[in-house]
């Protein structure tokens, strides 16, 4: 019966093949149970996090990705220090208590580069993460040191077959290593997949999740796979909103007190997406704090929403789109712990 298997979930007495039956419940049954798990661990409020996409340049060559090395056709760029904490300043005086500095594995950004930026980021009341990819430990160890709070990689995929396959040139055990070098290190560590891969099946979603857990991921996101012209699955399937959102409503069901983004893909795919997200366990959105004359360059998937909206635009919006499903918007610094 249903309510056996939530118990047992509640209980945390589950197995991967009960995993696997909780992923092939009816979407909006299992949606309705991850809501209410969030609302119990998590409640009302939701998390607002500013992206700054400070730099599009990466050594990598991920298939899917459209800022991989091979695509000649992005316009590269870099923000300078100054346009960072222009993007920073803004987001603090929207209200924002978090920032996001996510970019491509930029090696220009070296340890001192990046830990200069940390700490003029830090001179301001803001919690911080970092998504800037593998570093080394020692690297990570210096980010945490000179200030980061946070640092978010998601590992795409467990299935080490298709993850080699899906990106060459890198290493599956050095990237999980790199997730546990992030948590004993202190970080809160995010993570999290992407849903509707190629040769992806249900069977190496569940492992994806039980992955997530036995790291003790702070925050997981969760992503439809938006295939990009400029990249070798250009003509894969693009369908994957209802699979990615029932995967992220078992992550809630799983690990019930951890941060789970409305990802922006969501709502690539689907009219308010990151509203349906909301209802269906998720308590972070990250709105774009980047100006916008470059976040038409980050395109790491087609028709990214949002992408001509002013900072200003983006947080009304989602501000208004929040209140109306009756959620609020948090006034902490968004840590696993904190519960306005």
């Amino acid at each position: 019966m249903v309510s056996d298997l939530f118990k047992k979930f509640s209980q945390k007495n589950f197995s991967k093949s009960d995993l696997i039956e909780l992923l092939h419940f009816d979407t909006n049954l299992l949606c309705a149970k991850a809501d209410e798990i969030r609302k119990k661990y998590k409640g009302n409020a939701v998390h607002l996090r500013g992206l700054i996409e400070f730099t599009n340049i990466c050594k990598n060559s991920c298939y899917y990705c459209g800022l991989r090395c091979e695509n000649k056709k992005i316009d590269r760029y870099r923000l300078t220090d100054d346009e960072i904490l222009v993007c920073v300043t803004n987001a603090i005086n929207f209200g924002y208590r978090t920032v996001v500095l996510q970019g491509g594995e930029d090696l220009f950004y070296d340890a001192d580069k990046i830990c200069s930026l940390i700490k003029r980021i830090k001179k301001y009341d803001i919690a911080l993460t970092l998504s800037i990819g593998e570093r080394t430990y020692e690297e990570y160890k210096a980010f945490k040191e000179a200030g980061a709070d946070r640092y978010l990689m998601r590992i795409e995929t467990t299935d080490e077959k298709l993850y080699q396959k899906l990106h060459p040139n890198m290493d599956f055990e050095n990237r999980k290593k790199c997730l546990y070098d992030l948590k004993k290190l202190g970080y809160e560590t995010g993570s999290g997949c992407l849903v509707g891969l190629p040769n992806q099946t249900i069977d190496s979603l569940a492992d994806d999740i039980l992955f997530f857990k036995e790291l003790n991921a702070d925050m997981i996101g969760i992503g439809p796979f938006i295939p990009h012209p400029d990249t070798p699955l250009a003509n894969a399937n693009k369908d994957n909103f209802e699979t990615a959102l029932k995967v992220m409503a078992a992550v809630r069901i799983t690990m019930p007190d951890i941060n789970i983004p409305a990802t922006t893909a969501m709502e690539t795919l689907r009219e308010n997406g990151r509203i349906i997200a909301l209802n269906s366990g998720a308590n972070v959105v990250m709105p774009n704090m980047t100006d916008t004359k470059y976040r038409k360059k980050y395109e790491l998937y087609p028709n990214k929403i949002c992408i001509n909206d002013s900072p200003d635009k983006c947080i009304n919006c989602i501000k208004s789109k929040i209140n109306s499903i009756g959620r609020t918007i948090s006034s902490s610094k968004g840590f696993r712990s904190d519960l306005d």
